[in-house]
């Protein structure tokens, strides 16, 4: 049997770095935001859906996540509606990297785990995070980000104190040696509690 260790962080968290970290170890790593980007490209099977709730976000046969969110800005009742498209969709995706995975620790990088309750979905939880003032230095570092995007964009998650007393591990990405010493303490945690 599979554990099943779903990872997630708000945005500037280090998030996806850690996540590498758990690649660079040897495990298979399920990722929502590349799961998304598969549904948006072409032939993806988001494409048809959403061009129906959304036509001028569909471009060459693809979604354009760029226009898409426009939209949404301009139109806020967008967002459930593509929700409703996207999430069975992602689910479908993140329930065949499961049933095809022989590993025997899964990671699954899920942005909004805690706000959308998925935590019982998963074994166990490790929220990656990071002071605000690191991670605001990181996000806006981040080639066309900008302060009003990541405000927007922080509104929509959960504070990280909300999302500390949820998770069931915890690992601050001050350091990359740090991080990674962590990541690999935790797999050897998770390998001896659960083997």
């Amino acid at each position: 049997m599979t554990f099943r260790l779903g990872l997630t962080g708000s945005i500037g968290m280090g998030k996806s770095t850690t996540a590498a970290m758990f690649t660079a170890a040897g495990l298979p790593v399920w990722d929502a935001d590349t799961a998304v980007h598969r549904l948006y490209q072409q032939g993806g099977s988001a494409v048809a859906p959403i061009s129906e709730i959304c036509p001028e976000a569909t471009v060459g046969g693809s979604v354009s996540r760029e226009t898409l969110r426009k939209a949404i800005q301009t139109d806020p009742t967008l967002l459930p509606k593509l929700e409703s498209i996207t999430h069975p969709l992602v689910a479908t995706d993140r329930a065949r990297f499961l049933a095809e995975t022989t590993a025997d620790i899964a990671i699954l990088d899920i942005p909004l785990l805690f706000e959308k309750s998925s935590q019982h979905d998963f074994d166990a939880t490790l929220l990656v995070t990071a002071p605000p003032d690191l991670q605001r230095a990181r996000v806006l570092s981040r080639p066309g980000m900008t302060e009003t995007h990541f405000q927007t964009i922080l509104a929509r998650q959960m504070p990280d104190a909300e999302k500390r007393q949820l998770a069931t591990h915890i690992v601050e990405t001050l350091d990359l040696f740090a991080t990674e010493a962590y990541v690999k303490s935790l797999i050897a945690h998770i390998r001896a509690r659960h083997a």
